[in-house]
């Protein structure tokens, strides 16, 4: 029996596992019940596990011959959402939703272990599956690594189940996929005073002003336009009252590139820029910059293996080419120690309603999709460890 096959047999239990997921969101680092549940599916297999980052979970399956290790990896946080679909295992706990996917991750990878564990005879090597939290903050994988779970890994894999594209494709192309996604905070001081005089005081808010302006000149100028990047300032605090001269302003942003070179010159510019802004109108700046996650980027020969493992389950018709995305994903935090990669499996289906984008209160899937996914994890780690 092939992997499609397998899937095809574990399909309603992966369903099943999905809807209980989402049903019972939980929010980042918050994944008790959730953790629980894989804990006592992974004890129902016989495989073994360590608890790892909190509520995560480190899973080991062993081939029946030694070789490389490969891992595998599924996020199963959820986000601050208010859930309007209208079905039976609509979210229970009131402002979480499973909005991007996650409970299918979980749901997908119980199911490729069910898979892995009923071959081990094809397995050379060692599989392991990381059920990481905290994606949604950019910070399990992290954290993850910081325990040790990325030693004597050769290779890992993770899944995104993807809105964009239509359920039955799979896009699996090598190179930049998703964006490095970084957080900063400026914080301009100037001098209070009346609104009616201003020379008086130095107005914080009209030198924030200037900074959100001049920071738009970091991707337009100092940026090759060969380059996508992003810098943007999406919160903006500053005054008490109306007639009042602002002596403080806070601007909140992130940035965006998928060279992470680039992302590492982001501080001085922004901070370059703050400084000198907030100088010419007589205030002060501060930045506070905070890395998230670098830029996901798939390495060629993973993603070659991976492609072939899509074929081997959909068809050549089954490969689809994707147009990177400025979301981030912490899986790149893996990818900093091994080569890997990240396949976007489609679960897009208008007549099905699954065609509202990833944090959308409406957000929901082809769950046709799962068995793919399941399949797709346990295809690759074969594929991966057989490779020579």
């Amino acid at each position: 029996m092939n992997m499609k096959e397998l899937a095809q047999k574990n399909k309603q239990y992966v369903i099943d596992l999905r809807r209980e997921f989402h049903k019972h969101p939980e929010p980042s680092w918050k994944e008790v019940r959730t953790s629980k549940r894989i804990k006592e599916e992974l004890d129902k297999m016989g495989i073994s596990y360590i608890a790892v980052a909190g509520t995560g979970i480190v899973a080991t399956i062993e081939g029946k011959n030694k070789g490389k290790t490969v891992a595998l990896r599924a996020d199963i946080d959820a986000l601050q959402v208010n859930e309007a679909n209208d079905v039976p295992y609509k979210s229970q706990n009131e402002g979480i939703m499973h909005a991007c996917g996650h409970d299918g991750h979980g749901a997908m990878l119980l199911g490729a272990a069910k898979i892995l564990n009923e071959s081990k005879e094809r397995i050379k090597g060692t599989v392991k599956l990381f059920f990481q939290p905290a994606e949604e903050l950019a910070e399990g994988a992290e954290k993850m690594v910081a325990e040790g779970v990325m030693e004597g890994v050769d290779g890992v894999f993770g899944i995104h189940l993807w809105s964009d594209i239509p359920c039955g494709t799979v896009s699996v192309e090598e190179g930049p996929r998703m964006a490095s996604a970084d957080l900063f905070k400026i914080k301009v001081v100037g001098k209070g005073g009346h609104g009616s005089l201003p020379h008086q005081g130095v107005d914080a808010v009209v030198a924030a002003s200037a900074i959100v302006m001049d920071l738009q000149s970091v991707v337009s100028r100092e940026i090759s336009p060969l380059e996508s990047a992003v810098v943007s300032v999406g919160k903006f605090v500053g005054g008490t009252r109306f007639n009042v001269i602002a002596d403080e302003a806070v601007l909140e942003g992130t940035t965006r590139c998928f060279n992470n070179e680039i992302r590492k010159d982001f501080p001085k510019m922004l901070e370059r820029i703050a400084k000198n802004t907030a100088a010419s109108y007589r205030a002060e700046a501060e930045l506070e910059y905070t890395p998230g996650t670098p830029a996901t980027i798939n390495e060629a020969v993973c993603s070659g293996i991976a492609e072939k493992s899509v074929e081997k389950l959909l068809g050549k018709e089954g490969v689809i080419k994707m147009e990177k995305v400025t979301g981030g994903e912490d899986f790149a935090m893996y990818l900093e120690k091994a080569p890997g990669v990240i396949a976007f499996v489609g679960i897009r289906n208008e007549e099905k309603s699954a065609d509202y984008p990833h944090h959308h209160p409406r957000f929901n899937m082809d769950e046709d999709a799962l068995p793919i996914g399941s399949a797709l994890y346990a295809q690759f780690a074969v594929d991966f460890l057989n490779e020579k």
